[in-house]
C-alpha cells in the first residue's frame, strides 16, 4: 500500500496540518471530558456554592496560569473568587484561607509539591476542599472532599510532554463549574452588566432606561395643534422631531423633519398636526437593551425611537445616545 507523501517540515502545508493537528486532538480531549463528567461535579458545585466567603483558586505551573484564568471567570460570574499562588500560601498567604472559604486545587498529576502545604491547611481547618486532577489515586485527590477527574487524553504536543490537552480540559472545566454555579445562583443578565460595567461587554449590556431622555425634554403637542406650533416645538427641542401626545400622556403619532418635507406646501403651518404625523412610531420598552434599540433604527432607517412604559410615553432614546455609549 503506498503512503500519501508528507508535507515537507516547516512547508506553508505542514504548519497548518500541525496545527489542525494539535485543535483536533485538544477538540477529542474536551469530547471525553463532557461525556466524563458525573455526580461529583454537581457535589462540587455545591461546595463552592454553600461557601459563604471566597472561594480560592490555586495551581503551579501551567495549572497555575488555568487556575488565574478560572478564578477570574468565577469572579465575573458571580462567585467571589481569588488565586492564592501556593509558594506564596507557605509563605504567610494561608492567613487568607478560612472555614468560610472553599479551595480549588489544580494540579495534573495531582502530587504537586507546592501545594502540599494549603492541602495541609484545609484539612487541619476543615475548609472544603475541590481538586481537579487526571489521577484518582494521587495524593491530591485522595485528600479532597471532592475530586474532578479528568479523563487520559492525547496531547497536543507531538513529544506528549508540554501541557496541552491537559491544560485545555482544566480551563474547559472551570468555565463549567463557572457556568453550573452561574445558574444556581439565579445570576442575571443585570447582574452581569453590574460586575463588567466597561468597555465593550459593558456597552452591550446597557438598557434603554440608562441612558433615554427623560419626558420633560422631550418636545411633544397635542392633537389639533397647528404646524406653526409644532415646528417651533421641532426647532427647540433638537431631536428633529416632536411626540404628539394626547391629554391622558399616551403617544398618539410623531412629526419628524421627513414628514415636514412630504408635507411641504404654502398652508402647512396653518394645518393641524393630525394631517403630517405619522401615526403609531415605532417604540421600546424602558427594559429593552439600547443595543436593540440601535438595531431598529437602523433597520428602519430613523433616528429615535419613543420609550413607552405600558401606554404612556415615558422616553426618547436618539441613535446619538447608543454612539455614544459605545454601541457604534
Amino acid at each position: 500500500m503506498t503512503k500519501s507523501p508528507k508535507a515537507a517540515p516547516g512547508t506553508h502545508e505542514q504548519i497548518l496540518n500541525e496545527g489542525r493537528r494539535a485543535l483536533e486532538v485538544e477538540a477529542r480531549g474536551i469530547e471525553l471530558l463532557a461525556r466524563s463528567i458525573d455526580a461529583r461535579f454537581a457535589q462540587a458545585v455545591e461546595i463552592i456554592y454553600q461557601a459563604r466567603g471566597h472561594t480560592i483558586v490555586t495551581g503551579m505551573g501551567k495549572s497555575g496560569h488555568i487556575a488565574h484564568k478560572i478564578a477570574a471567570t468565577l469572579a465575573s460570574t458571580g462567585t467571589p473568587a481569588f488565586f492564592v499562588h501556593p509558594g506564596e500560601a507557605s509563605h504567610g498567604d494561608l492567613g487568607m484561607v478560612t472555614r468560610d472559604n472553599s479551595v480549588l486545587a489544580l494540579s495534573n498529576s495531582g502530587e504537586t509539591g507546592e501545594l502540599s502545604d494549603i492541602v495541609a491547611y484545609t484539612r487541619r481547618h476543615r475548609v472544603p476542599l475541590v481538586a481537579m486532577t487526571s489521577r484518582g489515586d494521587s495524593s491530591l485527590a485522595r485528600h479532597a472532599d471532592v475530586a474532578l477527574l479528568m479523563p487520559a487524553a492525547e496531547e497536543a504536543c507531538p513529544h506528549g510532554l508540554a501541557p496541552t490537552t491537559s491544560t485545555t480540559m482544566m480551563l474547559a472545566l472551570g468555565d463549567a463549574l463557572a457556568v453550573a454555579l452561574l445558574g444556581r445562583r439565579g445570576f442575571t443578565r443585570d447582574d452581569f452588566h453590574a460586575y463588567h460595567p466597561g468597555g465593550r461587554l459593558g456597552a452591550l449590556l446597557i438598557r434603554v432606561r440608562d441612558i433615554m431622555h427623560e419626558p420633560g425634554r422631550i418636545p411633544s403637542v397635542q392633537p389639533g395643534t397647528s404646524m406653526s406650533d409644532a415646528l417651533a416645538a421641532i426647532s427647540a427641542g433638537g431631536f428633529g422631531l416632536t411626540a404628539v401626545v394626547d391629554a391622558r400622556g399616551r403617544l398618539s403619532g410623531v412629526i419628524t423633519d421627513g414628514d415636514i418635507r412630504r408635507h411641504a406646501g404654502i398652508n402647512l403651518p396653518d394645518r393641524p398636526v393630525e394631517d403630517v404625523m405619522t401615526p403609531k412610531p415605532k417604540t421600546i420598552s424602558p427594559e429593552a437593551l439600547a443595543s436593540e434599540a440601535l438595531r431598529i433604527m437602523n433597520d428602519q432607517g430613523i433616528t429615535a425611537l419613543f420609550v413607552l412604559d405600558g401606554p404612556e410615553l415615558s422616553g426618547l432614546i436618539h441613535i446619538h445616545d447608543c454612539l455614544k455609549a459605545g454601541l457604534g
